[in-house]
């Protein structure tokens, strides 16, 4: 209900009466209503005129219990409303906000008709005719039973809103808990920074981290009244994790700092053992250029140059892991023994390359029998499980089966010769192997799914 329908007529009688009655305690209701009944200045006619103005002056007293009525009600109503729309921007809160405007103006109608009336008749007057009486108690009924409507919808309209209240409400009561859960957060971050620092670590990285939510806490602080409920919720969680990360971090630092020490002495001695190792390469060459033809070698010809070359990239890495670990930049320390690591890894795979090259090779040239019995086992098997169940294999499973077959073959005809390529048919082995291996995941595969 609007000012813009109460103030044209603040200044009759009439209206005087209603927002009087509007800011009674209800109880009061009662006995203001028989004061509109009798006693005061008021003239009173006996017979049947004293009759009806008694009876208009109870239409309107019942009229202005309505209209007080209605106007709490809705006051009530526009909490609960503001309360949602705080919260909810969901299509189904927009629809409930609109809603109760399209409710308002409904209301705004019934109450300029019932001031309208009351306005419309001083029933205080003397002479007032028995038509006039009769119009006045026939129209503040009326607006009495409109009043009354109106209150029943908006009392309807109220219940709907439970779900929506509910939820609304919840999320306010989550609201201080979180924001306080927030700054706690902070705090104790603050405090995890500062026992680090007391320790005689530096925590540069985490303490901008840190400074970094400043301005979120500034926005915690100026509250949901500013920047929203839902959005302050939010903020208050991200606030927390941020914060709880920083904490956590700064905990570990001294355990972090330990193992990062540990690494470097480890990476610094496997450097200087990979250095040594690099250094037997050579004449594990000369014995294969010795004994075997170029193609089971050639691909290995480099490893002891760039074996040397990645342990002195390792190295300088190491010195620069060393000083970033003095200058206690833990960031560049960690993404430094990364890239060491990397480095050590290749190294030492390419120089066990050449040592189990020439294992393989010394095997083979030795026995070959050994891994042809090997492979033809891994197709036999393979065409087993071809076979299971059926009279004739499919052919998406026989047709690479009898391919490996026959490539198998070509690689045993290859040791014939006085200077038989060993790597190449250790290669050829090892692919027929890996088809066989295929065939039968999709062989399995094939029968999971129900084919």
């Amino acid at each position: 209900m609007t000012a813009r329908h109460r103030q044209p007529y603040a200044r009759s009688s009439a209206v005087r009466d209603v927002l009087t009655l509007m800011v009674l305690p209800v109880p009061l209701l009662a006995g203001l209503a028989g004061a509109f009944a009798g006693g005061g200045t008021r003239r009173w006619f006996g017979g049947r005129g004293e009759s009806q103005r008694a009876d208009a002056q109870a239409a309107k007293d019942a009229a202005a219990a309505a209209f007080y009525d209605l106007d709490t009600a809705q006051r009530d109503l526009r909490i609960s409303i503001e309360t949602i729309s705080a919260v909810d921007n969901s299509p189904e809160a927009r629809r409930a906000v609109s809603g109760f405007a399209a409710l308002g103006q409904r209301i705004d109608e019934v109450s300029t008709e019932y001031i309208t009336a009351v306005d419309a008749h001083d029933l205080d007057r003397d002479g007032l005719e028995s038509s006039a009486l009769s119009q006045a108690r026939t129209e503040l009924t009326r607006a009495k039973d409109n009043l009354v409507r109106v209150k029943s919808e908006l009392d309807r309209f109220g219940q709907g809103l439970g779900p929506l209240l509910g939820k609304a409400e919840t999320q306010l009561a989550r609201l201080a808990p979180a924001v306080e859960r927030a700054r706690q957060a902070l705090l104790s971050a603050s405090n995890a920074l500062d026992a680090v620092r007391e320790s005689g670590l530096k925590a540069d990285d985490l303490a901008t981290r840190l400074a970094q939510l400043g301005p979120e806490l500034t926005k915690l602080n100026q509250g949901a009244g500013q920047h929203g409920v839902q959005a302050t919720l939010d903020r208050a969680e991200q606030v927390m994790r941020d914060a709880e990360a920083v904490r956590a971090e700064a905990a570990r630092l001294p355990e972090r700092a330990s193992e990062i020490d540990r690494r470097l002495v480890s990476l610094r001695t496997r450097a200087q053992a990979l250095t040594t190792r690099a250094g037997q390469v050579a004449p594990v060459l000369s014995e294969l250029r010795r004994r075997f033809t170029a193609p089971c070698w050639q691909d290995l010809q480099h490893v002891p140059e760039q074996a040397a070359v990645s342990v002195r990239q390792a190295e300088e890495k190491l010195k620069e892991a060393t000083r970033a670990r003095e200058e206690q930049r833990w960031p560049d320390v960690t993404s430094l023994l990364t890239t060491v690591r990397s480095l050590l890894d290749n190294t030492d795979e390419a120089v066990s390359a050449a040592g189990a090259r020439l294992d393989r090779l010394n095997a083979v040239a030795k026995d070959p029998q050994q891994e042809i019995d090997r492979t033809r086992f891994a197709i036999r098997d393979a065409q087993r499980l071809a076979m299971a169940g059926r009279n004739t294999p499919d052919p998406r499973h026989a047709r690479p089966l009898d391919q490996a077959v026959e490539r198998l073959d070509r690689a045993v005809a290859g040791l014939e010769g006085r200077h038989p390529d060993y790597w190449h048919f250790l290669t050829e082995t090892g692919e027929v192997r890996k088809t066989a291996t295929r065939v039968v995941e999709q062989i399995r595969e094939a029968r999971g799914a129900g084919h």
